[in-house]
Protein backbone atom coordinates (compact mmCIF):
# COMPACT_ATOMS: atom_id res chain seq x y z
CA UNK A 1 0.00 0.00 0.00
CA UNK A 2 0.90 3.63 -0.64
CA UNK A 3 -0.27 6.85 0.15
CA UNK A 4 -0.62 9.04 -2.83
CA UNK A 5 -0.90 12.97 -3.43
CA UNK A 6 -4.38 14.50 -2.76
CA UNK A 7 -5.42 16.91 -5.64
CA UNK A 8 -5.98 20.55 -3.98
CA UNK A 9 -8.79 22.57 -5.70
CA UNK A 10 -8.17 23.90 -8.62
CA UNK A 11 -6.43 20.81 -10.06
CA UNK A 12 -8.01 20.07 -13.67
CA UNK A 13 -8.65 16.58 -12.72
CA UNK A 14 -11.23 17.54 -9.78
CA UNK A 15 -12.85 18.80 -12.52
CA UNK A 16 -13.26 15.49 -14.90
CA UNK A 17 -16.30 13.32 -15.14
CA UNK A 18 -14.69 9.94 -14.01
CA UNK A 19 -14.90 6.82 -16.01
CA UNK A 20 -16.65 3.66 -15.15
CA UNK A 21 -14.51 0.77 -14.16
CA UNK A 22 -14.41 -1.89 -16.08
CA UNK A 23 -11.49 -4.15 -14.34
CA UNK A 24 -11.34 -5.59 -10.83
CA UNK A 25 -8.26 -6.66 -11.50
CA UNK A 26 -4.76 -6.46 -8.74
CA UNK A 27 -4.08 -2.96 -10.25
CA UNK A 28 -7.39 -1.91 -9.47
CA UNK A 29 -6.85 -3.41 -6.17
CA UNK A 30 -3.92 -1.50 -5.28
CA UNK A 31 -6.02 1.37 -5.97
CA UNK A 32 -8.49 0.62 -3.66
CA UNK A 33 -5.99 -0.16 -0.92
CA UNK A 34 -3.74 2.82 -1.48
CA UNK A 35 -7.27 5.29 -1.11
CA UNK A 36 -7.72 3.84 2.07
CA UNK A 37 -4.46 4.52 3.38
CA UNK A 38 -4.50 7.60 0.80
CA UNK A 39 -7.84 8.83 3.40
CA UNK A 40 -6.72 7.49 6.80
CA UNK A 41 -3.58 9.54 6.74
CA UNK A 42 -4.79 12.47 5.86
CA UNK A 43 -7.71 11.46 8.90
CA UNK A 44 -10.18 11.92 6.16
CA UNK A 45 -14.16 10.16 6.32
CA UNK A 46 -14.17 9.66 2.57
CA UNK A 47 -12.29 9.63 -0.74
CA UNK A 48 -12.70 9.64 -4.59
CA UNK A 49 -10.48 8.92 -7.87
CA UNK A 50 -10.41 12.04 -8.81
CA UNK A 51 -8.59 13.28 -5.56
CA UNK A 52 -5.78 11.26 -5.75
CA UNK A 53 -5.55 11.77 -9.98
CA UNK A 54 -7.27 8.64 -10.94
CA UNK A 55 -10.75 9.52 -13.11
CA UNK A 56 -12.70 5.87 -11.85
CA UNK A 57 -15.50 5.74 -10.39
CA UNK A 58 -14.60 4.38 -7.31
CA UNK A 59 -14.88 6.03 -4.22
CA UNK A 60 -14.00 4.95 -0.13
CA UNK A 61 -15.92 5.97 3.05
CA UNK A 62 -15.20 5.70 6.83
CA UNK A 63 -18.84 5.57 8.01
CA UNK A 64 -17.40 5.56 11.19
CA UNK A 65 -15.65 8.05 11.11
CA UNK A 66 -17.88 10.22 13.72
CA UNK A 67 -18.15 7.73 16.20
CA UNK A 68 -14.35 7.46 16.18
CA UNK A 69 -14.84 3.52 15.06
CA UNK A 70 -13.60 2.57 11.56
CA UNK A 71 -15.87 1.01 9.49
CA UNK A 72 -14.40 1.87 5.95
CA UNK A 73 -16.39 0.70 2.73
CA UNK A 74 -15.53 1.03 -1.20
CA UNK A 75 -18.30 1.66 -3.71
CA UNK A 76 -17.47 1.06 -7.31
CA UNK A 77 -19.76 2.49 -10.56
CA UNK A 78 -21.79 3.78 -7.46
CA UNK A 79 -25.16 5.32 -8.96
CA UNK A 80 -27.96 7.26 -6.63
CA UNK A 81 -31.17 5.15 -7.02
CA UNK A 82 -33.53 7.19 -4.43
CA UNK A 83 -33.11 10.17 -2.04
CA UNK A 84 -35.90 11.46 0.37
CA UNK A 85 -35.61 14.61 2.30
CA UNK A 86 -33.02 17.75 2.70
CA UNK A 87 -30.44 18.70 5.30
CA UNK A 88 -28.45 21.50 5.67
CA UNK A 89 -24.88 20.72 7.37
CA UNK A 90 -21.47 21.59 7.28
CA UNK A 91 -18.76 20.11 4.72
CA UNK A 92 -15.01 19.61 4.19
CA UNK A 93 -13.14 18.06 1.80
CA UNK A 94 -9.47 16.62 1.52
CA UNK A 95 -9.22 18.67 -1.73
CA UNK A 96 -10.22 21.82 0.24
CA UNK A 97 -8.19 21.83 3.63
CA UNK A 98 -9.01 23.98 5.97
CA UNK A 99 -12.12 24.95 4.05
CA UNK A 100 -15.90 23.85 5.53
CA UNK A 101 -18.92 25.24 4.10
CA UNK A 102 -22.75 24.23 4.41
CA UNK A 103 -24.33 22.38 1.71
CA UNK A 104 -27.85 21.18 1.37
CA UNK A 105 -28.15 16.97 1.00
CA UNK A 106 -30.69 14.47 0.95
CA UNK A 107 -31.59 12.97 4.63
CA UNK A 108 -31.75 9.73 3.09
CA UNK A 109 -30.47 7.65 0.07
CA UNK A 110 -30.55 4.60 -1.95
CA UNK A 111 -26.96 3.84 -3.70
CA UNK A 112 -26.20 0.80 -6.04
CA UNK A 113 -22.55 -0.04 -6.50
CA UNK A 114 -19.78 -2.86 -7.42
CA UNK A 115 -18.24 -4.46 -4.19
CA UNK A 116 -14.02 -4.20 -4.86
CA UNK A 117 -14.89 -7.76 -5.75
CA UNK A 118 -16.84 -6.62 -8.66
CA UNK A 119 -19.86 -7.96 -6.70
CA UNK A 120 -23.23 -5.61 -7.24
CA UNK A 121 -25.44 -4.02 -4.33
CA UNK A 122 -27.59 -1.99 -3.00
CA UNK A 123 -27.76 -0.02 0.27
CA UNK A 124 -29.53 3.04 2.15
CA UNK A 125 -28.85 5.44 4.49
CA UNK A 126 -29.29 8.67 6.41
CA UNK A 127 -27.76 11.41 7.94
CA UNK A 128 -23.72 11.25 7.78
CA UNK A 129 -23.98 8.07 5.21
CA UNK A 130 -26.13 10.69 2.97
CA UNK A 131 -23.99 13.26 3.39
CA UNK A 132 -20.68 11.14 2.48
CA UNK A 133 -21.75 9.43 -0.23
CA UNK A 134 -23.24 11.86 -1.99
CA UNK A 135 -19.77 14.15 -1.40
CA UNK A 136 -17.79 11.53 -3.06
CA UNK A 137 -20.27 10.66 -5.87
CA UNK A 138 -20.17 14.64 -6.79
CA UNK A 139 -16.51 14.47 -7.27
CA UNK A 140 -16.82 11.82 -9.58
CA UNK A 141 -18.97 13.59 -11.31
CA UNK A 142 -16.41 16.60 -11.59
CA UNK A 143 -19.02 18.28 -8.69
CA UNK A 144 -16.93 20.20 -5.79
CA UNK A 145 -18.74 21.50 -2.36
CA UNK A 146 -17.96 25.18 -3.44
CA UNK A 147 -20.46 24.24 -6.50
CA UNK A 148 -23.58 24.03 -4.70
CA UNK A 149 -22.50 27.51 -2.90
CA UNK A 150 -24.26 30.81 -3.64
CA UNK A 151 -22.11 33.28 -5.76
CA UNK A 152 -21.21 35.27 -3.10
CA UNK A 153 -20.22 32.40 -0.70
CA UNK A 154 -18.34 30.78 -3.52
CA UNK A 155 -16.42 33.63 -4.30
CA UNK A 156 -15.55 34.06 -0.80
CA UNK A 157 -14.05 30.77 -0.09
CA UNK A 158 -12.01 31.08 -3.38
CA UNK A 159 -10.79 34.38 -1.79
CA UNK A 160 -9.84 32.10 1.37
CA UNK A 161 -8.17 29.50 -0.86
CA UNK A 162 -6.39 32.04 -2.93
CA UNK A 163 -5.03 33.91 0.29
CA UNK A 164 -3.88 30.04 1.65
CA UNK A 165 -1.81 29.75 -1.63
CA UNK A 166 -0.30 33.05 -1.35
CA UNK A 167 0.87 32.78 2.20
CA UNK A 168 1.88 28.94 1.72
CA UNK A 169 -0.83 26.62 3.58
CA UNK A 170 -2.19 25.64 0.20
CA UNK A 171 1.08 23.56 -1.34
CA UNK A 172 0.86 20.30 0.42
CA UNK A 173 -1.24 20.10 3.30
CA UNK A 174 -0.90 16.13 3.08
CA UNK A 175 2.61 15.31 3.44
CA UNK A 176 3.46 11.49 1.91
CA UNK A 177 5.26 8.91 4.57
Amino acid sequence: MAIRKIELYPSEVLRERAKEVEKFDDEFNKLVDDMIETMKSANGAGLAGNQVGVPLRILVVDLGALQEKEDIRVYVNPELVSKEGERLESEGCLSFPQIFVEVKRPKKIKIRAFNREGKLFEEEGEDFFSKALCHEMDHLDGVLMIDHLSPIKKELAKRKIKKMIKEGLWKDPYPQK
